[in-house]
């Protein structure tokens, strides 16, 4: 057997880690039945389910009609400004509010896109603000703050 489709191989990998780890993870929760469900019940049948798609993956980067493919290059530096992004959102928010927060978020997210375009930045700042907005601050009520601390006094 010949792999095909390096990239189907390592999905299907993660899916079945992923799943089966899930599966295993719910295992410490009371099941119950599909008539009575337990707190273990959904997250045993999601990690199923996803263990099998990830065999289903696996399996599919054999056949002969799928096409070949390798892996390329991981972008260790593009992985590293996203997670920081998201470390510096997590720093930020409290001090200085969801507002500036997402605005840095998407700032230095932005320069991880080998397509950082200014505009598209400003976009994407625009309609999270104002989804984030809706969503947290008026739909579910969070007590964020919007503004920095030394603003909102």
């Amino acid at each position: 057997m010949r792999i095909r489709n390096h990239r189907d191989l390592w999905a299907g990998v993660m899916f079945f880690v992923f799943g089966a780890g899930f599966a295993l993870g719910s295992l410490n929760y009371q099941i119950g039945s599909a008539a009575r469900m337990g707190p273990g019940y959904f997250p045993l049948m999601l990690g199923i389910i996803l263990a099998l798609l990830g065999v289903a993956i696996f399996v599919g980067a054999f056949a002969a009609s799928n096409e070949q493919l390798k892996i390329s290059k991981v972008g260790w530096w593009e992985i590293g400004l996203i997670l920081g992004a998201v470390a510096l959102f997590a720093l930020v928010l409290p001090q200085l509010g969801i507002i500036v927060a997402i605005t840095v978020l998407i700032v230095v997210a932005a320069f991880a896109s080998h397509e950082f375009q200014p505009r598209d930045t400003v976009i994407s700042i625009i309609v999270l603000l104002v989804m984030s907005y809706l969503v947290f601050v008026k739909g579910l009520e969070l007590q964020f703050p919007l503004w920095p601390k030394f603003m909102s006094n």
